[in-house]
This record gives structure tokens, sequence and C-alpha cells, in this order.
């Protein structure tokens, strides 16, 4: 862990770049903020621009011939499709021009320990995204705000024996409260990020998203075994990196 602090402290803009997955989830998003988004991504060579399945054709005609994935979101943001919807949302996404799927897994099932239901839900969306020609990598969102250590430890299990690539923390859209009804953090945190890093096998990400918008924010995600940080922020979160 010592030297994945060094290397957080350590890393270029490039590399933080290379890392940031430049989003706009907004359900006001128009056709104007996609291609401010996009242009943004290529200029900055951000890993990927994540946005809803409505603007990936968009999307992925702004950006074709660059370095740069379109990545949506599946089950989004309750994770509450069933799995067949789920695995079609996928298959529909890649068809037209989808790199990279984060999908939500079933937070019922997850609360209730029923852990077979929450692997079999992701292994329906791994297998449509790493089936076809353009295999898609797959990114799993756990909302961690929702699940306890254990519930966080045992999700990531089953998207390591799904197949799937990364482990993500949060969709940003979740809304926990505490027994007096006061909203509570929903984002990404170090302690989450640090466990699913212990959790999931070296080969596999981590994706720290929520709440991250600083270079501060981003650089302790990154210490704490994040490979990917999802944010609306990236071009600020660059332009402070030092």
């Amino acid at each position: 862990m010592q030297a994945v602090r060094e290397t957080a402290m350590n890393m270029d803009r490039t590399a933080v770049a290379r890392m940031i997955d430049h989003t706009q989830l907004a359900a006001t998003a128009t056709r104007g903020d996609i291609e401010r988004l996009c242009a943004e991504a290529r200029q900055y060579g951000f890993a990927s621009v994540c946005v809803n399945p409505v603007h990936v054709p968009l999307a992925a005609r702004l950006l074709a011939g660059s370095d740069v994935a379109v990545c949506t979101v599946v089950g989004f943001p309750l994770g509450a499709d069933g799995t067949e919807d789920k695995a079609a949302q996928a298959a529909n996404a890649i068809r037209h021009g989808a790199a990279e799927v984060d999908m939500v897994i079933d937070i019922g099932a997850a609360k209730e320990h029923r852990w077979d239901a929450v692997e079999q839900d992701i292994a329906a969306v791994v297998r449509v995204a790493h089936g076809g020609v353009a295999a898609g990598i797959v990114k799993v969102i756990l909302e961690t705000c929702y699940l306890t250590d254990d519930e966080i430890a045992q999700a990531c299990r089953c998207a390591v024996r799904a197949g799937a690539d990364f482990v993500k923390t949060s969709t940003g859209f979740a809304t926990p409260k505490d027994a007096d009804g006061n909203a509570l953090p929903n984002g990404a945190t170090v302690s989450a990020v640090s466990l699913m890093r212990t959790v999931v096998c070296a080969g596999m990400g981590v994706k720290a998203s929520g709440g991250i918008r600083t270079a501060q924010a981003a650089r302790a995600m990154i210490a704490a075994g994040a490979t990917r940080i999802g944010t609306s922020s990236g071009v600020a979160i660059l332009t402070a990196w030092e």
C-alpha cells in the first residue's frame, strides 16, 4: 500500500487523465452538454466519457478515432431493473458504440445477502459485454453507502466470480438517511476504496466515484487503491494537479 501511496503522489497530469471517466449523467444533460464533454475528453486525454444510454450514439460519433472510450450506465441508478433488462441494456449500448458499461448491482438482493442472485445479475451483463465482437469492459457499481463493510466485501467477491473488470463505489445518486431523516454522504470514501482494493485481485480495477471534485480527493482515492476516477470535475482536478 505504501507503494500505491507513493505512486499517487508522483503521478503526472497525463497519467491522471488516463484514470478519469469524464462524467455527465444529469437528467437535464443536452446534446450541447455532451458535445462539450467529448471535446474536453479529447483535449485532456481522459480515459472515457460516461454518459446516459440515450447519448451513447452521439458520444461514439464525436469520439470516433480518438483514444477516449464511451462509457454508459446500466440499471442506473437504482439497480432495480431485472437481470434480462440489464443484459439487454448492455447489449444495446455496446451495439451503439459503448466500450464500457457501469452496471448497478441488485442492492436489495445484497442487503438480503442473496449473493447467488447478485452474482448471477452481474454475470448476465458480463456475458453480453465480453461475448461480442466489440467486447466491452464491465464496472460493477456497489452503491457502498447502503452496504456494511462485510456486504461490500461479499459484493466484490460476486463481481470477481462473475468475471467483471472493475468494482465501483457509487452512482452519486443514492439518498441514504439516518434515523432522523437527515441526509448522509452518498459518494466514494477512502475506507470503501481501500476495502474493495483489498478484496479484489490485483488485476481487477477499482473505480471511485461520487463527490470527487478536487485534486486532493482524487489523490486520496488513488492512494487508497483506485485505478479509475469517475467525476464531472475532471478538468478542475487536472488543472489543480501538481
